[in-house]
Order: C-alpha cells, then structure tokens, then sequence
C-alpha cells in the first residue's frame, strides 16, 4: 500500500473515531419513579405512601389502581363499580385538585 493510502485510511479512522466520541449518548428519559423520587428529595412533593394514605379515605372503598405524575400533581387512579376515577393530588400539598365523577 502507498504512503497516500495508508495517510487517507488513518486521517479517516481518526475522523471516524473523533466522530464518535462527539457524539452525546442517548439516555433514557426519566422515569416516573425518577421524577417523583427527585421531587420528594428536594422538597418539591410529599412521599408517594403519605399522599396516597391522605387520599384512600375519600374514596370509598374504590379498588385503588395506581399513580401517575405529571409536574407537580400526582393522578391516582381508582376502579369502582366498572367505572374508572382519577383523582388529581397537588404533590407539595396533598391537596385533592379535581376529581372524576365515578
């Protein structure tokens, strides 16, 4: 192999790998459990156990089914009578903001 060749295969290997490393790595988009785990380290949201025992009176023996965050309210979802509830909860508060009629 020429001088020329071996030069232009190396100069492309190294803007090959230069490229590579340049390029940021594609990470996962946080999760809800991230979220929420974040929110109540810095004080922006109560733990997701103490919401939920403020809220599980209100409900009236409705099967609960699970939570959802959005920002800063959490959406917890209930069954009741075939019929699906959504009760959204200020996540700093505790606060019931709206709730689905059943």
């Amino acid at each position: 192999m020429s001088r020329v060749m071996i030069l232009k295969h190396s100069l492309l290997g190294l803007a090959l790998a230069t490229s590579l490393m340049a390029t940021p790595a594609l990470a996962d988009p946080p999760r809800d459990t991230d979220r929420a785990f974040e929110a109540t380290r810095d004080g922006r949201s109560m733990p997701l156990p103490q919401l939920e025992r403020r809220i599980m009176p209100f409900m009236g023996g409705a099967d609960y089914l699970g939570p959802e965050l959005n920002g800063g309210t959490y959406r917890l979802k209930f069954m009741q009578n075939g019929r699906v509830i959504w009760v959204d909860v200020d996540a700093r508060t505790g606060r019931i903001i709206r709730r689905s009629r059943p």
